[in-house]
């Protein structure tokens, strides 16, 4: 049963409960505190961490409730255990915790030589060899695991000494990466030692360099989050994925096994309800563009007695959640849309339905955690790419500012390829310029605009 959580408070506290009897020894452990902010950790900050022998139980008490309500919603799917015990979690009727003097995830500004890093404004995607090249100058760094998770990406660093990651955090805290964007947020970890299983872009033991890449159906790095986050063991301890998730790799990756808040991740339903249109300037096309940023269009019907209603079936299930998730609400054309989900399965083909399932303007036939990763609702920034090499910023302006006042833009090279950022003064007019002119060609080249979180250029 789902419970709303109360919105009072800045912070939440969970409840976990440790099953079967007679483990209250282990519980005083600081293995099991290591195990249970490795289960919380993905999910966000944990501020708080006490311990209740008597009880099998401990307090959890996340930084925001966000992060709180996404670990819930992630375990309430997905059975998490401990050393073979299943654990259980749900609110506390607390608000807070006063004690000060129990372990938490972020030690502050107590020192210890594996770092918490969480990446700002991540225009560019961050990998296990980038975060190297910018913390191997400060020492020796021995383990790298990388996890996305609904606040953003982030990443654990250890180093070989606690000095050297203290030199890390001083020297590299509030820098970016790239210029403008991909900023350090850097807080000491409450973890003793990291535990990696697979050398790859995702997670590296650089003192082991003979880790297989993966193993087949299971986890990248289970425990901190990634891939395997969405399998559940059942009892016969095969890992079965959600039904609906025939690319769980994919979106586990992207999301670190902690869904954004709001996506139960087992919806199974494809099709949606799209209401409240502006019949006299929308089109399938249109919808397209703008449906396709949270997954594979299948067809779209524009209902011809009510000509502000449209059907969108999407690739599967956890597609049309984030869609519904992340549109309902959204201003375009003037009016604010309603997005539901539909009481039909899927859409008949027929002479009224538009065909995308073979579109190769379908964004997640190609990069998918990429695309997952960057799931969002419509923001006042857009960002173009697959421009042509000789494209002008003034050529770019020209061809959005019909959609609206546009505050800023950037034209930048990123591996070659010219891309651009634009700021529109709302979100409405970014949403009419994604949906106009996505896929549509500028000096012979057919460009792709998506959202930007970023906040500004």
């Amino acid at each position: 049963m789902w419970v709303m959580p109360p919105t009072c408070c800045e912070e939440m506290l969970i409840i976990v409960e440790v099953g079967e009897d007679k483990c209250g020894q282990d519980l005083e452990s600081c293995t099991w505190k290591n195990d249970l902010l490795q289960l919380f950790q993905p999910f966000g900050v944990i501020t708080k961490l006490v311990m209740l022998r008597a009880k099998n139980q401990a307090l959890i008490q996340m930084q925001d409730i966000p992060s709180a309500v996404s670990a819930l919603q992630f375990y309430a799917n997905v059975q998490p255990s401990i050393r073979g015990r299943n654990v259980y979690v749900q609110f506390s009727s607390h608000q807070e915790l006063t004690t000060m003097d129990q372990n938490t995830q972020g030690r502050g500004d107590e020192p210890n030589r594996i770092l918490l890093v969480t990446i700002h404004h991540m225009l560019y995607p961050i990998t296990v060899d980038v975060l190297h090249q910018v913390f191997s100058p400060h020492g020796f760094v021995e383990k790298i695991v990388t996890f996305q998770k609904s606040a953003g990406f982030q990443a654990l660093i250890q180093y070989q000494s606690r000095q050297s990651a203290v030199v890390a955090r001083t020297a590299l805290q509030g820098r970016n990466i790239y210029d403008g964007c991909c900023q350090l947020d850097i807080q000491y970890s409450n973890l003793d030692e990291l535990q990696v299983n697979y050398n790859n872009e995702r997670s590296r033991d650089f003192t082991n360099p003979n880790l297989p890449t993966e193993q087949k159906g299971r986890s990248s790095q289970p425990g901190y989050g990634d891939a395997g986050g969405m399998y559940a063991l059942q009892a016969t301890g095969r890992a079965v994925p959600f039904p609906q998730m025939a690319n769980a790799a994919a979106i586990a990756a992207a999301f670190g096994g902690g869904l954004p808040p709001g996506i139960s991740g087992t919806n199974d339903r494809c099709t949606v309800l799209v209401s409240n249109l502006n019949p006299d300037r929308i089109d399938e096309d249109k919808l397209f563009n703008l449906f396709s940023l949270y997954g594979n269009i299948v067809r779209i019907k524009l209902l011809r007695n009510k000509p502000d209603h449209a059907l969108i079936q999407m690739g599967d299930g956890l597609q049309a959640e984030l869609a519904v998730n992340f549109l309902k609400g959204a201003m375009l054309f003037e009016k604010p849309m309603e997005v539901n989900f539909s009481k039909h399965p899927n859409i008949t083909q027929g002479a009224d339905t538009h065909e995308y399932i073979n579109s190769n303007l379908n964004r997640f036939n190609r990069n998918a955690q990429k695309n997952y990763r960057y799931c969002c609702s419509p923001t006042k920034m857009i960002h173009l790419s697959t421009l042509p090499q000789d494209l002008t910023e003034e050529e770019i302006v020209s061809h959005l500012e019909e959609h609206g006042t546009i505050v800023n833009s950037k034209l930048f090279e990123m591996n070659g390829k010219k891309q651009a950022l634009v700021l529109f003064e709302t979100e409405e007019q970014a949403t009419e310029a994604l949906v106009c002119k996505h896929a549509t060609s500028v000096s012979g080249s057919i460009i792709r605009i998506s959202f930007s979180q970023l906040q500004a250029i």
